[in-house]
């Protein structure tokens, strides 16, 4: 099935830790990257202080169910030094399953398509490189589409 994971760091060898974590979700079962957006360093959304991110999107194809795929995500996450503190607080590694399989699902610890990604020109923009014609499950636009509507002047390709 087609997945869509969002990475991004704000502490430490930012460049590093997506790079760790793009060979080890290759490195799951039944898992390959098929596509991967440039890097972009964008400001931080959250409390203040924080350092700016890097990040990027990947394209999966995986035969790991969205739960299955999920936590793996989050061991990922933890294996890099990931603690959740404070909410929208700096971190080393995040890693968000944007979507699976074109899915609407909204369970307890899995909502996707992800709940915030039409907000957000730190996906939005990487996405859009990747696939500008992904379709959002739930508002039935394009990744260009939902681009057009969002504020993308704290996104910048990384050199």
């Amino acid at each position: 099935m087609r997945a869509y994971v969002a990475l991004g760091s704000n502490l430490g060898d930012r460049a590093g830790y997506l790079a760790r974590a793009r060979a080890a979700l290759a490195a799951l079962p039944g898992t390959r990257v098929r596509g991967a957006s440039r890097l972009y360093q964008t400001d931080p959304v959250g409390p203040p202080g924080q350092g700016p991110y890097l990040n990027q999107v990947l394209r999966l194809e995986t035969g790991l169910p969205p739960g299955a795929l999920l936590r793996a995500m989050l061991a990922i996450e933890r294996e890099n030094g990931r603690v959740r503190t404070v909410r929208f607080g700096p971190r080393t590694l995040d890693l968000d399953l944007l979507d699976w399989g074109g899915l609407a699902i909204r369970a307890p610890g899995l909502v996707l398509p992800h709940p915030r990604l039409h907000l957000r020109a730190f996906v939005l923009v990487p996405l859009a490189e990747l696939d500008p014609a992904w379709r959002h499950p739930r508002l039935g636009r394009t990744a260009a589409g939902l681009l057009r509507r969002v504020d993308r002047r704290g996104v910048r390709p990384y050199p």
